[in-house]
């Protein structure tokens, strides 16, 4: 494990500031509220190596596909999560020479991630090529509380001279992603205004026609004392600032607050954008930033009363899940619906689209278990929203009927991801979808949902995979060709066992929806279709290894070199930046959990020696190159009591991006596989499943650790879940009677009790 920041429970900490680092940090370091968001880039002028990134909720540009054949059913575009406004400048200026952490002396560097509080902050202590030294504190935050809203206090003290400094406050929408496929400027400007300590900035997007307005207001002080300042005005293209000078005694220290609004026509009308902004930037100001810090903090405060996990005695795994756990929050709160969880949050541009199949098979139990359950709901409403869309996707490759594929990638339901092995062949997203939507139901009961609005669904996923099979005369079976599994190492491979074994458990669990009472008459399948799918259900194929009980990741798997991952030179990690792509294909390599993918989803279709052998065979050919691997592989290892490996992996995806593993840090966190990281505690190491049955607890604790603790909810109902050495604690924090499986011991636990169970007595 190699640290990139230091270890703290509850903080991100930088002292040594290192340019080669920089872009790593502004990944890591980035704060967000899950409307808006900003990668850690500094608010002065900044001449190193910098990916300047400040991203809203929901906007995107239909990038055109930049391929060098086109082919049949690629789509027109690639949706690209947008850079928009930046609202964090403040330049300053000593006898003309800019500050620039790149050009002057740093003799004091301290930056930091609060976590606790969703604060940044940083101190720095500069010397100018004239010998002056110049002390910068600030603190910046999204605020939790007012969604629209951000603020900045940034403080210059003065070390060894007294002197006028220049300060310019700005917003400017000069800027480009650093993906764009053609190098376009994505932004037309609307309008703009600049007045004495105001001014805001309104762009548009090209094509998709969103529009945004960014309000900044700002006052200074010197310690305490508001000062009366008289700024000039300054304007150009996509550009807006106030400028002053001001002369600063040795030892003081002088503040610009800044506040910010941002709105777009994501949550506003045309009409009422630019006033919601102004109104919003007013009301900031008026609060003043102490008190709307408070706010901020009192809103994380009652995030992590139910969101924490903590571990005690190992402050590295500690650090780790509350650094994922922070990020998740940044990025999806549940309180729109119009917008998802997307692989970067506010982190980073790269992948773009605002939907994978992340959501479904990662993010989704997350919130099953931490949230109210509208918010889950609310996530697979969203796929419900874009059904039309996926029909029309699947007709576009030649699927009828009613089919259903749903896209790779998306942000309107329409397919926007144009690699062929993946948005022809990666198929198994549809089956993500449809099992998200039994997990809901199997977590909440609430087949209100299920007949409105899941069985639809259901039903298109289910003539999709019927349309996709093949009869094989020669295994007198379905088969099901030319696909691309969860190890996209392997390309148009022919019966990927993950993906046959979903696509029928979907057609069979459509079977079974479509035969309850509360399903329409007018929604039900046909008889034709019923015959048919239950003939598919009886009659897959699926690969196997002979007198074994693997199950083959695809045909031809052991035509392979049987080689292990530890056969690979170090120098040569990760293969994907150093092989070429026709010798990973051509490797026996896995990116991610492939069949033991399968074996996580239908861990209770099969016995524990089953999931041991697979486990045992796979998982020393996986190089988890992906961030979404080590989580599932933690899960099993948990199960099979492998509690070394369940560690060495909840390490590798908990500090996946804090000590960047992959090496591609610098281009954005990963969001959506940081769920995954707490799915390896939970369901992992502690063992929760909620099945049809009930609630089961099963947990375990790796040596290192003195205990963990958590809170979940179990059908709505809160209850908190303490493991340490000896014991394991459950809590009913309901004012309702819980039962449950603990142990193999089935327990009831009155409202605002506690069960203990020795470990050793339930050996």
């Amino acid at each position: 494990m190699r640290n990139l920041f230091e270890i703290d429970p509850w903080k991100i900490i930088e002292t040594n500031f290192d340019p080669n680092k920089q872009k790593q940090a502004e990944s890591i370091f980035s704060i967000g509220n899950g409307s808006f968001g900003q990668r850690a880039n500094f608010e002065e002028k900044y001449s190193g190596p910098s990916l300047q990134g400040s991203y809203v909720g929901g906007v995107y540009y239909p990038d055109k596909t930049r391929v060098g054949w086109w082919k049949n059913g690629y789509p027109e575009y690639f949706a690209k999560v947008l850079n928009a406004t930046n609202w964090i400048g403040i330049d300053i200026k000593i006898d003309g020479e800019h500050l620039d952490l790149n050009s002057q002396k740093i003799k004091h560097f301290h930056r930091e991630l609060d976590m606790k509080n969703g604060l940044l902050k940083r101190t720095v202590r500069i010397e100018f090529n004239n010998g002056k030294e110049l002390e910068i504190d600030s603190i910046r935050f999204c605020s939790m509380a007012r969604e629209e809203v951000a603020a900045i206090a940034y403080s210059v003290t003065p070390i060894n001279f007294s002197g006028n400094v220049k300060f310019t406050p700005y917003l400017d929408a000069n800027v480009h992603n650093h993906d764009a496929n053609y190098d376009e400027f994505f932004w037309i400007e609307d309008s703009k205004k600049v007045d004495m300590q105001k001014a805001i900035l309104c762009t548009r997007t090209k094509k998709t026609n969103f529009a945004i307005s960014t309000a900044m207001r700002y006052s200074f002080w010197e310690d305490d004392e508001l000062l009366q300042i008289h700024p000039n005005i300054a304007q150009s293209d996509f550009y807006v600032e106030n400028n002053f000078e001001h002369f600063l005694t040795k030892g003081k220290k002088y503040t610009l607050k800044k506040y910010v609004a941002i709105t777009s026509t994501i949550n506003h009308s045309e009409f009422d954008l630019v006033p919601k902004a102004i109104k919003r930037v007013r009301e900031a100001y008026i609060t003043g930033f102490d008190k709307l810090k408070q706010e901020h903090q009192a809103a994380w405060a009652n995030i992590w009363k139910s969101a924490d996990i903590t571990i005690e005695g190992d402050s590295a795994s500690q650090q780790g899940i509350r650094f994922n756990i922070f990020h998740l929050y940044q990025t999806y709160t549940g309180k729109n619906a119009k917008l998802n969880i997307g692989p970067k949050g506010f982190t980073g541009e790269k992948y773009g689209g605002a939907t994978y199949w992340d959501t479904e098979a990662y993010c989704l139990p997350f919130y099953l278990k931490t949230a109210d359950p509208s918010v889950a709901r609310q996530l697979l409403i969203y796929r419900f929203n874009h059904l039309d869309r996926a029909i029309e996707n699947a007709e576009k490759l030649g699927f009828k009927e009613g089919a259903a594929l749903f896209p790779m990638v998306t942000m309107n339901g329409e397919e926007c991801h144009n690699e062929w092995e993946i948005t022809f062949e990666e198929i198994h997203r549809n089956g993500a979808i449809a099992f998200a939507i039994y997990n809901y139901i199997r977590h909440t009961g609430d087949t209100d949902y299920l007949t409105t609005y899941g069985f639809p669904v259901i039903a298109a996923i289910a003539r999709f995979w019927a349309q996709r099979f093949n009869w094989s005369e020669d295994k007198l079976a379905y088969v099901m060709l030319g696909v691309t599994g969860p190890n996209e190492y392997e390309n148009n491979v022919n019966n990927n066992w993950y993906t046959n074994y979903i696509a029928r458990w979907c057609i069979a669990y459509c079977l079974e929806v479509n035969e309850m009472s509360e399903i329409k008459t007018a929604h039900k399948l046909d008889e034709r279709e019923i015959n048919k799918f239950k003939h598919i259900v009886e009659n897959v194929y699926f690969p196997k290894l002979k007198s074994t009980q693997i199950f083959l990741q695809q045909d031809g798997f052991m035509d392979k070199e049987q080689l292990n991952a530890s056969d690979i030179p170090r120098a040569q990690r990760p293969i994907n930046q150093h092989w070429s792509w026709d010798r990973i294909l051509r490797s026996i390599f896995i990116k991610q959990a492939d069949v033991l993918q399968g074996l996580y989803l239908f861990e209770d279709h099969f016995s524990t020696e089953l999931i041991k052998e697979n486990f045992d065979f796979y998982e020393p050919k996986t190089v988890h190159e992906s961030s979404l691997s080590p989580c599932v592989h933690v899960i099993l290892a948990a199960k099979i009591n492998k509690l070394e490996k369940a560690l060495e992996l909840y390490l590798r995806t908990s500090r996946l991006d804090l000590d960047d593993y992959n090496h591609e840090a610098d281009e954005g966190l990963h969001i959506t596989s940081m769920a995954g990281t707490w799915m390896s505690i939970v369901e992992g190491l502690a063992g929760v499943r909620i099945l049809k049955e009930g609630l089961y607890i099963d947990p375990k604790i790796p040596q290192p650790w003195e205990s963990y603790s958590f809170q979940i909810r179990y059908q709505n109902r809160p209850l908190a879940i303490s493991v340490s050495q000896k014991n394991v604690k459950i809590t009913n924090l309901g004012k309702e009677l819980l039962k449950c499986q603990l142990k193999g011991i089935d327990i009831e636990i009155l409202a605002d009790d506690t069960y203990t169970l020795e470990l050793n007595q339930a050996q």
